[in-house]
């Protein structure tokens, strides 16, 4: 009786083993899978809501706590320093090069 028992507990842990490596390889194949192909099923997303009015032209790291970004809105464009809380925003358009 006790071999008995003693197989069953072996055969519900080696059932349990093998469904938590199932559950495992689930979520490591999302992980994956979101990391690989959600990206550019967002950027398909929000190309197809319409022209976007703000478009990020360039950025440039200063140091690793700053950055400057260079940002267009509409016929605008700004010059942002970003880092440590603080933001710097200077105007560069056809108004500021007068």
């Amino acid at each position: 009786m006790s071999g008995e028992v003693c197989r069953m507990n072996f055969l519900d842990l080696a059932r349990a083993i093998f469904a938590l490596a199932i559950t495992l390889g689930i979520i490591g194949f999302a992980a994956w899978a979101s990391r690989r192909y959600l990206p550019q099923l967002l950027a398909r997303i929000s190309a197809e809501r319409g022209e976007r009015r703000m478009t990020v032209i360039e950025t440039l790291v200063l140091d690793p706590a700053r950055r400057l970004v260079l940002v267009r809105i509409d016929d605008e464009e700004r010059l942002l320093i970003l880092g440590e809380g603080r933001e710097l925003i200077e105007p560069r358009g056809p108004e500021a090069a007068k």
